[in-house]
């Protein structure tokens, strides 16, 4: 192919609006831009707002990760107090989390990610068939029996959260509802069912099996369950080769305990670092905002109505010490430590991006249910927590698909400031003022372009490994 231009998007299967545009030479991408089309603007109705009216705005950014927005707020709003949730609070609103998280990755395997398995262009394959089966849209027995296993799942949320999305269980002072020894069985009832579908559909044996692999080699080797049929043909169309980012990973640090958080955070480069949030800034060279580089506490959020030619998309570009940084499921699992996770890290391309995600799966699953069954019904689940006319606060958790931080601040008892970085800002950001590539925009620079493709695959490929969602990106 000779040198041309490709406008991809908007995607379907994504959630929120989402533009690539590439430049190609030579049949591959030379050149990536990743582009969110559709300005929302959260940060700017939060201004003037009480301060704990982010609990009830700020989970409506994004109808599927809303528990994680709801988090992040409690803890900004529990950091401006100089409070923190009583231990069993700390426990029901991870199981309320973990289990939103765990929903997440299950949606973006079976529904999202897997189903451009089972398109035309990979007729012939040996393993098209059994994709086709298993992940065409709305048609697939894969994701027939995922959508049941999800619903199940939602149970706990339902007991513990009264609703979902935009639960308002999650509060600075603990969790408005003190789960019963009843309600503990029930929710142990429903991870048994999910336990049940993972280890029948998704990996075909045991999880301990699956999270206890450690290296590539054992990684590439599953066989089993759809797990198995998904690196049959990541093997066969290279996919570890394909999609790799900057190989710098940020996790916040998942599920606050009382112990201290389940997974931990900082930065993962092939050596372990602490994370400082103080490291933490905001590019508007490329994105159409007015305004100065800045740290996320006194950033603003100023819409630059001309649009300037030099920028592409609504999206900021976070950095973490000037440089771009990757998040999600694999991020998170390597600053954790797990050593599968480490090594995958090393070559970040698409397969590795899908197995962090599918150790988490396994690891999440188990963790939720120590976390369930170490619950005690008869503890205290909320404190009263006033909030000060003056301060600051942030917030930081993981959602699904990675890095999450809410900062507030606040003067005369009202929001003076409040600015969100969702993972995707992370993933999806554009260059900054070095012209540094985001890193999706850097995923994406040599992956292959056939003669005539208007929707690449391997650029659909690369793009959902990274599991986008555009609504909290521009939020």
């Amino acid at each position: 192919m000779s040198d041309a231009k490709l406008l991809v998007g908007p995607f379907n299967r994504v959630e929120g609006d989402l533009e690539i545009r590439l430049e190609l030479s030579g049949g591959r991408v030379a050149r990536a831009e990743a582009n969110s089309p559709l300005f929302r603007g959260f940060e700017r109705i939060l201004l003037g707002k009480r301060p704990e009216d982010a609990l009830t705005i700020t989970p409506r950014i994004c109808g599927i990760c809303s528990i994680s927005q709801s988090m992040a707020a409690a803890l900004a709003l529990a950091d401006l107090a100089g409070a923190r949730m009583p231990p069993e609070a700390m426990r029901a609103a991870a199981i309320l989390h973990g289990v939103e998280n765990l929903c997440d990755h299950l949606t973006h395997f079976y529904l999202f990610f897997m189903p451009d398995f089972a398109r035309a262009g990979y007729a012939g394959r040996e393993w098209h068939g059994q994709m086709a089966e298993r992940f065409t849209a709305a048609e697939g027995s894969g994701l027939r029996a995922a959508v049941e296993a999800r619903a199940r799942l939602f149970h706990i949320v339902g007991l513990l959260g009264g609703k979902w999305p935009h639960t308002l269980a999650i509060q600075p002072g603990g969790v408005t509802r003190a789960p019963t020894r009843r309600d503990r069985i029930r929710m142990q009832a429903d991870l048994r069912q999910s336990r049940a579908f993972l280890e029948r559909a998704l990996f075909g044996a045991p999880l301990e099996a699956f999270a206890a692999l450690e290296t590539p080699a054992q990684y590439a080797g599953w066989e089993t369950g759809d797990a198995g049929l998904f690196l049959r043909a990541a093997a066969d169309l290279d996919l570890s080769a394909l999609g790799r980012g900057p190989g710098r990973f940020l996790s916040w640090g998942a599920y606050p305990l009382p112990g201290g958080r389940a997974w931990a955070a900082g930065l993962w480069d092939g050596t372990a670092r602490a994370a400082d949030p103080g490291l933490v800034a905001e590019d508007l060279s490329h994105a159409w905002m007015l305004g100065a580089t800045a740290h996320p506490m006194t950033g603003e959020t100023l819409p630059d109505e001309e649009m300037r030619e030099t920028a592409y998309s609504w999206c900021k570009a976070p950095r973490y010490g000037g440089q771009a940084v990757e998040t999600g499921a694999l991020a998170r699992q390597a600053v954790a430590g797990h050593p599968l996770a480490r090594a995958l890290a090393a070559e970040p391309g698409v397969t590795a991006r899908i197995g962090g995600r599918l150790l988490e799966i396994a690891r999440l699953q188990i963790l939720l249910e120590e976390q369930v069954a170490a619950l005690r019904p008869e503890a205290r689940f909320m404190d009263r927590v006033a909030l000060p006319a003056e301060g600051e606060g942030q917030g930081l958790v993981e959602a699904a698909r990675g890095a999450l931080g809410h900062w507030i601040r606040v003067e005369k008892g009202r929001i003076a400031g409040y600015q969100i970085i969702a993972p995707t800002t992370w993933n999806f950001s554009p260059r900054d003022s070095d012209g540094t590539p985001g890193p999706v925009e850097a995923a994406l620079v040599g992956a292959p372009v056939a003669e005539g493709e208007e929707v690449p695959l391997a650029v659909q490929h690369v793009v959902r490994s990274f599991d986008p969602c555009m609504n909290c990106t521009v939020h």
